[in-house]
């Protein structure tokens, strides 16, 4: 497969122009990368007006992935927020106020988009006993609540932080009886594409998702797809580029679109390497379950270890496992996660199951997490977002409106959300987590 951005950049590179343009490092090479970083210069084409070699690029990864797939160079928050602006904009010529259905454990981006697009949202929620990172529904609740309540789509984030999948075949079955869009948080997922049996949720029938590339693809921080899947609204075709460019940077970086061009490269063969890692990652999980780790989640890349059957908290374990040199990907007082890679080494594996399985078991630690919260939602996200806040300890937020979701980045799956009562189960929920202090509304 051809790559159109890096054949234009390496070629423009080589002839050691006289760049009288931004960047101001002018290709000089202080850390070394300079000379491949451009801006949209004459035939470099413009992302959000693609027709050129970026509209070539962005056509290469659509045949790959099966549907019509457009770049992002700031992340899956920029798909996100493009999504929900479709969404709207679906509801608007439909005469119809847009409200989504949404699983609890969405990424602050949704929230975020959500309140600035005057959005209502409507939560579906996990189980009590369920960790906020996961928020699995039936396909069965999901069509009780859409016969409750009008809405213009489902939202859903699969795979979650921790590795579970949503049954986003039946999901998608129960949406299209009942007229209703879906839109998946894709962004752990982009690899499911490539499985021996793809589990993409365009080819499950969503309508549009966001992929973050760079999470599990071989693509620089910041590379994400947005993709149109075969059910959509033809307004989502023609108004996707509008979308991104609503929220997006006007000067992409042309370093990660790069990395996004030359992906489709080596993502031809990216399918034959999974296919031989699934069953070592597989073997890896259950070495570590034999030695006593309770494992979480089931999705192929992802290694989630609950710790406290070990004795052990989620920080503990990676803070005993950093001493080797091995960095996770989130740690909590429950989890450990760990994102695999079939472009990790045999040796680098072994040397992971070794880390693990050498740490001291320990007398387990028996502390629940506390139970999901269902704050009292005072005022919308929108409402509470342009009101005055102000920025006090934890401790002195009892009975107060929270102004900004209240968890940091990753897992960025918020508490409690912006409009909603901070009560005492709220309180205990940021003990548990180490939040010491939240925005409260004046």
């Amino acid at each position: 497969m051809n790559t159109p951005i890096c054949d234009f950049v390496k070629k423009y590179s080589k002839e050691n122009p006289l760049r009288l343009h931004m960047p101001g490092h002018k290709g000089k090479p202080f850390l070394g990368f300079e000379s491949l970083d451009i801006t949209e210069i004459s035939g470099a084409d413009e992302l959000f007006c693609a027709n050129g070699i970026i509209a070539e690029s962005e056509e290469n990864a659509s045949r790959l992935f099966g549907s019509a797939t457009f770049y992002s160079a700031s992340g899956s928050t920029l798909c996100i927020q493009a999504m929900l602006h479709l969404i709207a904009l679906y509801a608007r010529t439909k005469g119809e106020t847009p409200r989504i259905l949404a699983a609890r454990n969405a990424h602050k981006a949704f929230l975020n988009a959500a309140a600035l697009l005057g959005i209502e949202v409507l939560w579906l929620y996990p189980e009590s006993t369920a960790p906020y990172h996961t928020c699995l529904v039936n396909p069965g609740t999901v069509n009780d609540a859409l016969r409750k309540s009008k809405v213009t789509a489902v939202y859903l984030t699969s795979p979650d932080y921790l590795g579970n999948i949503q049954d986003i075949g039946k999901i998608s079955t129960v949406c299209k009886k009942n007229s209703v869009l879906l839109a998946v948080d894709n962004a752990h997922g982009a690899y499911l594409r490539f499985l021996p049996q793809s589990l993409h949720p365009t080819d499950l029938g969503a309508d549009i998702c966001c992929d973050s590339a760079h999470k599990t693809l071989p693509v620089l921080t910041g590379g994400a797809y947005l993709h149109i899947g075969k059910t959509a609204p033809r307004l989502f075709f023609e108004r996707a580029r509008s979308s991104l460019s609503l929220f997006g940077s006007s000067s992409p970086s042309y370093l990660i679109l790069q990395s996004l061009d030359n992906a489709n490269r080596l993502l031809e063969e990216f399918g034959e390497k999974l296919s031989a890692f699934v069953p070592r990652s597989d073997a890896i999980k259950k070495e570590l379950a034999a030695h006593g780790y309770e494992l979480f989640g089931s999705e192929a890349l992802k290694l989630t270890v609950s710790a406290k059957r070990l004795g052990y908290s989620g920080n503990e374990l990676a803070q005993a496992i950093e001493k080797n040199g091995i960095f996770p990907e989130f740690s909590d007082p429950d989890f450990l996660v760990l994102m695999l890679s079939p472009y990790l080494s045999e040796a680098e594996l072994e040397r992971l199951c070794s880390s693990l399985c050498d740490v001291e078991k320990r007398p387990p630690v028996v502390s629940t997490a506390p139970r999901v919260l269902q704050p009292e939602a005072v005022l919308t996200p929108r409402e509470a977002i342009f009101k005055s806040s102000e920025v006090l300890p934890a401790e002195k937020c009892l009975g107060r409106i929270c102004a900004q979701a209240a968890i940091s980045c990753p897992p960025a799956i918020p508490l409690v959300v912006c409009g909603e009562r901070i009560d005492e189960a709220v309180l205990e929920s940021f003990r548990y987590y180490g939040i010491d202090s939240c925005a409260v509304i004046v």
